[in-house]
């Protein structure tokens, strides 16, 4: 049963409430906030505030601020006019418990809604990044096939112009062989008729000739296109730790898992300096428990301290581990650290079943304990009263539960 808080502040503007809640020494960490336009719950174990506004309020619009010890709410009012009352009076069970689901119903359309709009948003910005995928992607194909498309060009090019040079080539050397028929021809028909002796003009012509066939030769030689040059194209592909490709991934649910996995990771080898010199035994956190059991019966309280805090750091899901640790502390009367474990291990025991009854007994016990030793009667009166609801047959918890009322009314002494 959680310890209401009453001890808050308010002050009020015609459209601001300010409002003032005392952790009461609780870390920042373990608080819970729950709000609507109607209703405003702050839980910091084992304390509870909860406030049932008079008028509506903008839960959009109000903040929350958390630190030195205190939580601050500015809530901003619908109507701008000075409230009565911060809070309806809350007698009425019922009237209080419809405020809370009705509260619940509106969080929960709210949560819904924007669940619903994250999703949108997810699924347009997928569609989003997949449209630019695709046209990136069709964009570098473009281009891809514009340069296949100019490379086919330029080749085409070339051996068309080596084409075209092949064939004046080929109809320079069939004059050249029709010239030099014809010269053959008529040195014949010459010879015959009469041997007259080979003029200057005619050394002239020939050489030129010749000349000219050594030209043609060195042009088909120098003309011809060089062969390309191979070479291999390097290709690099992103790792990814799932096979499928990453635009048929589920991006979201693969890194949730990859974080898990991580986080799995870090419980199974946390603080390995200090676990690396322990057997396989010692590392069992039932092993551990069983020991913890052991020293607490032979009254080494400290040692028992020990070996729960080291199989918590192993497993933080035992409740047995912080109950039993809670009862060290008690022995050794470090009763805020008691009551920290106690409230540990009530969060870890739900829900309240028949099956765990009576490890939930004993937690409220020894977390009353606690509060008793520190004279905070109210507080242990109400752990205490939790316990004997879980086992009402129980004596000897009915008789510390009718001490503690007495000493609470004046009527017993504190040291009872």
């Amino acid at each position: 049963m959680p310890l209401i808080v009453k001890d808050y502040t308010w002050t009020q503007t015609e459209t601001i409430v300010y409002i003032n809640v005392p952790l009461k020494g609780v870390k920042v960490g373990k608080v819970d906030i729950f709000s609507t336009d109607e209703y405003l719950k702050v839980h910091f174990p084992p304390f509870l505030f909860e406030a049932f506004l008079s008028e509506p309020i903008d839960d959009d619009k109000s903040t929350a601020k958390i630190g030195n010890g205190v939580a601050v709410f500015t809530l901003q009012k619908k109507e701008e006019r000075l409230w009565e009352h911060l809070v309806i009076n809350n007698n009425d069970k019922d009237k209080s418990r419809e405020i809370r689901e009705r509260a619940l119903l509106k969080a929960q359309a709210k949560l819904a809604a924007e669940s619903k709009a994250k999703a949108t948003k997810t699924q347009e910005e997928r569609k989003y990044a997949l449209e630019t995928m695709m046209k990136l992607e069709e964009e570098g194909r473009a281009k891809i096939q514009k340069m296949k498309d100019d490379e086919c060009e330029k080749a085409t090019a070339q051996l068309e112009a080596w084409k075209l040079k092949q064939r004046q080539i080929a109809e320079e050397e069939a004059q050249l062989k029709l010239q030099s028929q014809r010269i053959k021809v008529d040195k014949q028909s010459k010879s015959e008729k009469i041997h007259v002796p080979r003029t200057s003009d005619q050394c002239k012509v020939k050489h030129d000739q010749k000349n000219s066939v050594q030209s043609i030769s060195k042009k088909k030689q120098v003309d011809l296109p060089a062969p390309r040059s191979t070479g291999n194209i390097q290709i690099k592909f992103t790792p990814r730790v799932f096979p499928t490709a990453l635009r048929e991934s589920r991006v979201p649910e693969e890194e949730e898992w990859l974080q898990k996995q991580a986080e799995a990771r870090r419980a199974i080898n946390v603080n390995l300096a200090e676990l690396k010199d322990l057997t396989e035994e010692e590392r069992n956190p039932d092993w551990l428990k069983e020991k913890g059991d052991k020293l607490f019966a032979t009254g080494n309280y400290l040692a028992a301290i020990n070996a729960y805090s080291l199989a918590i750091k192993l497993n933080r899901k035992i409740p047995a581990m912080y109950s039993n640790r809670a009862a060290c502390h008690l022995k050794l009367r470090n009763l805020h650290k008691a009551i920290e474990d106690s409230s540990w291990a009530l969060d870890l025991l739900t829900p309240p079943v028949a099956g765990n009854a009576g490890a939930r007994t004993r937690a409220h016990v020894r977390r009353g304990t606690a509060f008793c030793e520190l004279e905070l009667y109210t507080e242990g009166l109400q752990d205490y009263q939790a316990a004997l609801t879980i086992d009402p047959q129980n004596e000897t918890l009915q008789a510390d539960t009718h001490k503690i009322r007495q000493i609470i009314q004046g009527s017993a002494p504190c040291s009872e």
